[in-house]
């Protein structure tokens, strides 16, 4: 079996394809068309150009309704029952967070007080957002409210780029967007795809690895943070109280789709072990590994690391 990788930035972020089929020129072929359509849904949810369907729904917040392609509007939907299900600790409205108070660089030396914080969140609410699934229309309630996708985006590209390379026949492959990642069928070699948990003090190290047919995303504080007074504070915001969420230094979630995968590691961090867990062990057919602000490891139920 011949096997093809390209390594390319798309959203921002260091994608990875690799197709394995016993013809290396559809190996190629197939890899090409998956860059296509992750530009293609780039395009459909930046907010960094005014002319995507998502900034125009941002600019029409507690106007008018906005007409998106059904794609987009199901990922709203989706979004929104994970919203639901993890009680806002996910909320694609987090757009709306005030980023005066939180920027993730060297020049961020104090956290904004909890009260201040507090206010920043007043426009985040999943539920202000209205899709009209009959008429394809997303309308944000409240003027000033804004959507993002950095927590679902990712992972919904690597699903819809496996999608392409498969209907080209590829059935052995890997998607990895930044860590959210995909994988189906086998290594090039007959070898099952074995995926390695980072050690979050040291992420070119490894903790643990498993075999992998499924998608999996890793999301840890070691990813972005910043030190205040000594002390670590992740980038991942509780959009309930808009302060760094607490506790645990990394999370893995292994699902059947990396949309899911994707989505669910910041209600984790945010719920922290206990929670965070009881959440996960609801799930059907969703497994995960978090480690917490000691390096203790914790599983769900069904999980075997070697």
């Amino acid at each position: 079996m011949q096997s093809h990788t390209e390594i390319i930035k798309l959203m921002g972020n260091r994608f990875e394809f690799t197709a394995c089929h016993r013809d290396e020129s559809l190996c190629k072929e197939s890899v090409i068309a998956a860059i296509q359509e992750v530009r293609r849904i780039e395009k459909l949810m930046t907010t960094y150009s005014e002319d995507s369907y998502t900034a125009q729904i941002n600019q029409h917040a507690g106007l008018v309704p906005v007409i998106v392609p059904e794609e987009l509007a199901q990922l709203i939907v989706r979004s929104k029952k994970i919203s639901q299900l993890t009680d806002g600790a996910f909320d694609i409205s987090y757009g709306s967070i005030d980023k005066d108070y939180w920027n993730f660089n060297t020049k961020m030396e104090s956290l904004p007080d909890p009260k201040t914080a507090q206010m920043a969140t007043q426009l985040v609410n999943y539920q202000n957002i209205l899709v009209d699934e009959t008429l394809s229309t997303v309308f944000l309630k409240k003027k000033g409210m804004r959507i993002g996708f950095g927590g679902i985006g990712k992972g919904y590209a690597a699903d819809m780029a496996k999608k392409v390379m498969k209907n080209m026949g590829i059935e052995n492959g890997v998607v990895n967007a930044s860590g959210d990642l995909t994988a189906w069928g086998q290594q090039a070699n007959g070898r099952p795809w074995t995926i390695g948990i980072a050690n979050p003090n040291f992420k070119n190290k490894i903790i643990g690895k498993f075999e992998i047919n499924g998608s999996v995303a890793t999301s840890g504080d070691y990813e972005k943070y910043v030190i205040i007074d000594g002390k670590r504070y992740s980038h991942t915001i509780n959009p309930v109280i808009g302060m760094p969420a607490e506790g645990l230094k990394s999370v893995t979630i292994i699902a059947p789709f990396a949309e899911l995968c994707d989505a669910l590691t910041t209600p984790v961090i945010v719920l922290g072990v206990d929670a965070g867990l009881h959440l996960i062990n609801q799930i059907k057919g969703v497994e995960a590994i978090v480690i917490d602000i000691d390096d203790k490891m914790y599983c769900t139920k069904n999980i075997k690391i070697s």
